[in-house]
């Protein structure tokens, strides 16, 4: 009988990923005034928090469209994180640019591995449906 291995949502990489993101994420946002979290801020570290939070709610779903639904939604609010609201406040200057690449170099590896999370769920999906 083959016993299938359970990794934990913690174990994974883009998990991990994830959460080191919404370090630096937070690290930015606390450096904000009252008017810029308002404004720009609280939209970014929704975002940037959105996009683990998917990862670990679809990780936890049964069906694989179901995560896989959950896996694009977190690439949706890594795009809106990285590519909207983080560049308006870099370009506002209201984000140093350490930071900003800090967080840009994390997001990048971020999408690849979302990507091929995503590529490994379809290819599971397949899997098990030539196997029943």
């Amino acid at each position: 009988m083959d016993v299938k291995k359970y990794i934990k949502v913690q174990d994974l990489d883009i998990y991990k990923l994830a959460r080191e993101l919404s370090k630096i994420g937070w690290e930015i946002y606390s450096l904000l005034n009252w008017q810029d979290k308002k404004t720009m801020g609280d939209q970014f570290i929704r975002a940037t928090d959105s996009f683990g939070a998917n990862i670990t709610e679809g990780y936890s779903r049964y069906y694989y469209l179901d995560k896989i639904r959950f896996f694009y939604n977190s690439r949706a609010s890594l795009s809106e994180a990285n590519d909207y609201w983080l560049e308006v406040m870099h370009e506002r200057k209201k984000v140093e640019d350490k930071l900003c690449g800090q967080y840009k170099n994390i997001a990048v590896k971020c999408s690849i591995k979302l990507q091929n999370f995503i590529s490994t769920n379809y290819k599971s999906r397949n899997i098990a449906n030539i196997n029943k």
